[in-house]
């Protein structure tokens, strides 16, 4: 079963051109779908109110870090399936660690580009 290229996907970031970034990227692999959020609280409030087929989230953010949106996300039953990857600056090892064991899909390190996106992506979902 290939993937629905026309799913809604949430990108949480707040940097305002990483956004801009991820959604032409995405746009570039044929998804156009895409809804931003600035911060986690922004992202778990959008995730009540939209059907969503992946979140892509930056790890650093202020008040809610995407490590702790990805916490909330799976503590919630309605949610807790949601593919999550995890954007980050940083490769240390206990960050991937600690993100593994919260439930993340998949991790990436900036900076990346649509091909590094794409492989991530279909780890998570499978072909497209």
């Amino acid at each position: 079963m290939s993937v629905n290229k026309a799913m809604n996907i949430l990108i949480v970031d707040d940097y305002k051109t990483m956004l801009r970034i991820v959604r032409n990227l995405l746009k570039q692999i044929g998804f156009d779908n895409v809804d931003e959020a600035e911060d986690g609280t922004a992202a778990f409030a959008k995730l009540q109110t939209k059907d969503y087929g992946l979140v892509i989230s930056d790890w650093n953010m202020l008040p809610m870090s995407g490590y702790d949106l990805l916490v909330k996300v799976r503590a919630d039953a309605k949610l807790k399936e949601m593919p999550f990857i995890l954007v980050t600056a940083e490769s240390k090892t206990e960050n991937v660690i600690a993100a593994k064991k919260a439930g993340v899909n998949n991790y990436i390190v900036k900076p990346f580009n649509a091909q590094t996106l794409q492989m991530k992506m279909m780890a998570v979902l499978g072909p497209f």
